[in-house]
């Protein structure tokens, strides 16, 4: 069952945009909300800067805030995996001990 695409207008860089998506509008206005805002950050960080640079721009830094999450998510998991591992080494050793006694 495919989900109805919503259509909802949004405003990024002074420029309203009608965007069709799977996702609910609140989700697809929020999206735009984060991309606008870098925009207007790197503008006024850099300057006069064209739109289409500060677009990409603000595209390279969402992505490399993605990366960091996703590679943060992931050694999260990792030191979950291991913390988990290893609680289960000792309770089956204390478990074990138990057994002999």
């Amino acid at each position: 069952m495919s989900a109805e695409k919503a259509s909802v207008t949004v405003r990024i860089a002074g420029e309203e945009h009608t965007i069709r998506a799977n996702a609910e509008p609140e989700w697809t206005k929020r999206c735009a909300k984060l991309v606008d805002d870098r925009i207007h950050e790197i503008r006024m960080s850099a300057g006069l800067i064209e739109g289409h640079k500060a677009a990409i721009l603000a595209a390279l830094s969402i992505a490399d805030e993605c990366f960091e999450a996703i590679d943060e998510l992931e050694n999260a998991k990792r030191e979950v995996a291991s913390r988990a591992t290893n609680l289960t080494r000792r309770i089956e050793a204390e478990i074990g001990t138990d057994d002999t006694e």
